[in-house]
């Protein structure tokens, strides 16, 4: 693995304007997106977002229609082959020959890419958690193996930069935690990763940052901890929740007030818990119980891109 943190001031991906459009239609919107070296970076949206067409541009597989692409430093439209030397990537379910097994359909890419060791190979499969399974025909391996076995073709060249798009895409609960758990090692290993995925939850997981595309438009880029506290609300339990309800709604800086399963939901500033109390116990009402309401990547998500991402 090259370690290169100062290249670039640490910045290992940079989309400029990034726009691509087929006739009339729109796909991707003047994306700027910035990844850097050993995190975990993921690309959301819902379907026709322009996920896919990114991938494939920062890919060099599709030409964009205007904007630029940096890698490493380097822009990918004057040195596409030096850069993609130093990129792997798992579009969906990689495919291998069906009768050879793991080590031996590892090896034949390993010839034809030349100049990679036998311990190398060893190396990547037990990466990967694949070595006891090695010698077993690709055919018998299950999705999840199937999946591990293709990022371990991708770490044959020790990539910098790995793209992962929709991996868990398919995969029963055993197979998704198989993949989610490999993620974060290879971003702790200084090997940055941008993750394509509809699952939410795993994202949240296994991701230091997020950008949510909507329509081939950026409409969020932050840390994954930074949205989810965004979304935070104040849970508040007292004896009449319908007057306290109204007390808070007069308050200007209280956005809503919603009452569930007896509790008042209070969507309001993260530090305004002290200001809540007091403005009820100004009205003869107290709280028996006031705490911080967590709430997920996917709420964020359906909050910031409608009925896009519900559907």
């Amino acid at each position: 693995m090259v370690d290169q943190p100062n290249v670039n001031n640490g910045v290992v991906l940079r989309t400029t304007g990034l726009s691509k459009s087929f006739g009339r239609l729109a796909a991707v919107k003047d994306l700027n997106l910035e990844l850097r070296y050993g995190e975990v970076f993921g690309l959301l949206g819902p379907n026709g977002a322009g996920k896919s067409t990114t991938v494939g541009m920062l890919l060099g597989l599709i030409a964009p229609t205007t904007g630029d692409i940096e890698v490493f430093g380097l822009r990918l439209k004057e040195h596409r082959w030096p850069i993609l030397r130093r990129v792997g990537a798992v579009i969906e379910e990689p495919a291998f020959y069906p009768y050879l097994s793991g080590r031996d359909n590892l090896e034949a890419l390993a010839r034809a890419i030349g100049g990679i060791s036998r311990s190398k190979i060893a190396d990547v499969l037990e990466r990967v958690n694949l070595l006891d399974r090695a010698h077993d025909r690709y055919a018998t391996y299950s999705m999840g193996m199937k999946q591990r076995l293709g990022v371990a073709f991708t770490l044959l060249r020790d990539p910098e930069l790995i793209l992962l798009d929709e991996p868990t895409s398919g995969l029963d609960p055993a197979g998704t935690k198989e993949v989610r758990d490999l993620i974060p090692q290879l971003a702790n290993e200084r090997c940055t990763v941008l993750l394509c995925s509809h699952l939410l939850h795993e994202v949240e997981l296994v991701c230091d940052r997020v950008a949510i595309l909507k329509q081939g438009t950026m409409i969020a880029s932050a840390p994954v901890r930074e949205l989810v506290a965004r979304g935070q609300m104040l849970q508040i339990k007292v004896a009449d929740p319908s007057a306290a309800a109204a007390v808070l709604r007069s308050l200007p800086w209280v956005k809503s007030v919603e009452e569930a399963d007896g509790y008042l939901i209070v969507d309001a500033p993260r530090d305004s818990a002290s200001r809540v109390n007091q403005a009820l116990a100004e009205q003869g009402m107290f709280a028996s119980e006031l705490v911080n309401r967590g709430t997920s990547l996917e709420n964020v998500f359906l909050e910031l891109t409608g009925k896009e991402g519900r559907d």
